[in-house]
């Protein structure tokens, strides 16, 4: 087998001294503190903030938080998370401009529930995975490999059921095919295929409970802010059929996705590309934003619909 990562003994999979490798040649490049934990300090005047658990590696020390609107009686439950994957900046700094700039207006509406970073050490170092070369997105199940995805579920567990939507906010650059998928390839003891990047936003829907007509109305207002991702030479986008234009659909809780841990009915996993020349980091921003705001009121309008 052909060697396409410089960890590791092509076509066999990693052990712990790879692993202490690969962790050896990460290095920090921004400040979860500074971005994220300021931003959340400034929010504990008119919205409650629950730290739910910590990362320690070391000296450094990340406290999870989560952040919550006045929950009452009666009204719907939508959880949003960003930064399962710390490298997808955009997750983390939608969530907190939603929280910023539009939280407010959902008071009273709809019980809000939002985890801006999941993975706090892979924020700060550029990373898909997290400290032990697992990937977070990949571990919502029981028990779990990765100690973010089970204090996200431990936050979750006695709300289970309660939910009406989970959007989970992500990104796909082009260091998913550059870095992340080699590496894994590597990881795991596999061959490397290479994969089309898509040129624009995209959506993850449920393949045993699909919701099409929340993820319309998701891209509806997405659209406006930046471009949908067109369908690969193939018909498909990243290697798997359109269910509709803009929107694939994968086995949430067979492959431990995120957005599998609320038994939410209406799920939604946000792609954005902020590597196009079509899009800016900001607009990916407001994609998110945008994103989150057409999910919370699709299910405003569903919960206040008459009964048929």
């Amino acid at each position: 087998m052909q060697r396409f990562y410089p960890i590791g003994t092509p076509g066999q999979a990693w052990g712990p001294t790879e692993v202490a490798q690969w962790r050896a040649q990460q290095r920090r490049q921004r400040s979860y503190a500074h971005d994220v934990l300021v931003r959340v300090d400034a929010l504990r005047a008119r919205m409650g903030v629950q730290t739910h658990g910590e990362q320690v590696h070391g000296a450094d020390r990340y406290p999870l938080l989560a952040v919550r609107n006045r929950w009452q009686a009666g009204l719907p439950a939508v959880l949003v998370t960003g930064g399962v994957h710390g490298y997808e900046t955009s997750g983390v700094h939608g969530a907190l401009a939603f929280l910023e700039q539009h939280a407010a207006a959902y008071e009273g509406r709809v019980n809000l529930l939002v985890v801006p970073c999941v993975s706090p050490w892979a924020y700060e170092h550029v990373q898909r995975w997290n400290h032990d070369a697992v990937d977070p997105n990949r571990s919502f199940r029981t028990p779990s490999p990765a100690p973010e995805s089970a204090a996200l579920m431990a936050l979750v567990a006695p709300l289970h059921g309660a939910f009406a939507a989970h959007i989970d906010l992500h990104e796909t650059t082009d260091t998913d095919e550059s870095e992340f998928r080699p590496a894994k390839a590597a990881r795991d003891g596999e061959a490397f295929e290479p994969c089309t990047i898509p040129d624009g936003f995209y959506m993850v829907d449920d393949t045993e409970h699909p919701q099409p007509a929340s993820q319309q109305a998701i891209l509806a207002a997405v659209e406006r802010v930046t471009h949908i991702a067109p369908a690969d030479a193939q018909g498909g986008i990243i290697g798997t059929p359109l269910a509709a234009p803009g929107v694939i659909r994968y086995p949430l809780r067979e492959l431990g996705l995120c957005t599998s841990l609320t038994g939410a009915r209406c799920t939604s996993t946000t792609e954005v590309y902020p590597d196009s020349p079509r899009t800016t980091p900001a607009q990916c921003n407001q994609a998110q934003v945008a994103a989150v705001c057409a999910a919370l009121d699709f299910v405003i309008a569903q919960a206040s619909a008459p009964a048929a």
